[in-house]
């Protein structure tokens, strides 16, 4: 029997959330990126950790966001706890060394496709790990030429995103970057869901036993949230913030700030010099 699939049970309202949280994961990864990669003092390790973490878990609540809107009319669905978390370690890790790639090796066209691929990979899993954790009466296929565009949208998005990456310095161009990495990242989900099919079992009567897919997605998407709003209060009180093309690498300039105060929370104060006074010769005559 063939189960009835509903992407968008609550209207538009899943969708729209969803994409919200891919730009603004999208949106915080590109600035932290872009941050390690044009300032000799940053600490680049930290600034490429936290762009890592930042779209992997946007990535990964875009995912769950939109499947709270996902139900089979015939029967209840439920998620596995261990592998929906096994789903968000594989983004931030896989995500984590794409960009780490490009963070250290630069960003030359084979670098870069090697790093989008990676990524991009790591996005696809993540989509279908997430998929295999739904627990329901019945069996999951998928149209094998509708994934294999799906992954191949997860490849052009994280390429484009690591490009972005490293060649938009200034806010307001990465911020229209990330709107347009949220559109790919949803539209490779989105790709991926209409490539399933559910066929029920024959016991159609009977169905999942388990919490309801509300219960258990919303408690789980609440750290990626909050780690997200945390990220973004560290990146919108960093200094370099909107700073154009051209000033990333430019030290601050006498009268910026007073001696000691620290730049950045990922800046070392060990590798911001202090002005030292020079005592004045003859005695000071």
């Amino acid at each position: 029997m063939q189960g009835t699939v509903q992407g968008f049970h609550y209207g538009l309202v899943t969708p729209v959330a969803a994409y919200v949280m891919a730009c603004l994961g999208g949106a915080l990864g590109l600035r932290c990126i872009t941050r390690s990669l044009h300032n000799e003092a940053s600490w680049k390790g930290g600034w490429l950790a936290l762009g890592a973490a930042a779209i992997g878990c946007g990535i990964w609540t875009m995912h769950f966001i939109a499947m709270v809107g996902f139900q089979v009319e015939e029967v209840r669905i439920g998620y596995d706890v261990p592998l929906t978390v096994l789903s968000l370690a594989v983004a931030i890790v896989v995500v984590g060394i794409g960009v780490f790639i490009v963070g250290y090796r630069g960003a030359r066209p084979a670098t870069l496709a090697t790093a989008g691929v990676v990524t991009g990979l790591g996005v696809a899993a993540m989509h279908y790990i997430g998929m295999a954790a739904i627990r329901l009466d019945g069996d999951i296929r998928y149209d094998t030429a509708t994934v294999a565009v799906s992954v191949v949208i997860a490849i052009v998005a994280a390429t484009a995103a690591l490009w972005a990456s490293v060649s938009v310095h200034g806010f307001l161009p990465s911020l229209g970057a990330s709107l347009v990495m949220g559109i790919a990242v949803s539209g490779m989900h989105y790709t991926g869901m209409a490539a399933m099919s559910v066929h029920l079992h024959a016991t159609s009567g009977a169905s999942w036993d388990g919490d309801s897919p509300t219960s258990l997605l919303l408690p789980m998407l609440i750290g990626p949230v909050v780690f997200l709003l945390l990220a973004g209060v560290v990146v919108m009180f960093d200094p370099l913030l909107v700073l154009g093309d051209g000033d990333w690498s430019r030290g601050p300039a006498a009268g910026d700030a007073p001696a000691g105060t620290p730049g950045s929370f990922f800046e070392p104060g060990a590798r911001r010099s202090e002005q030292q006074p020079v005592p004045p010769r003859d005695g000071g005559r």
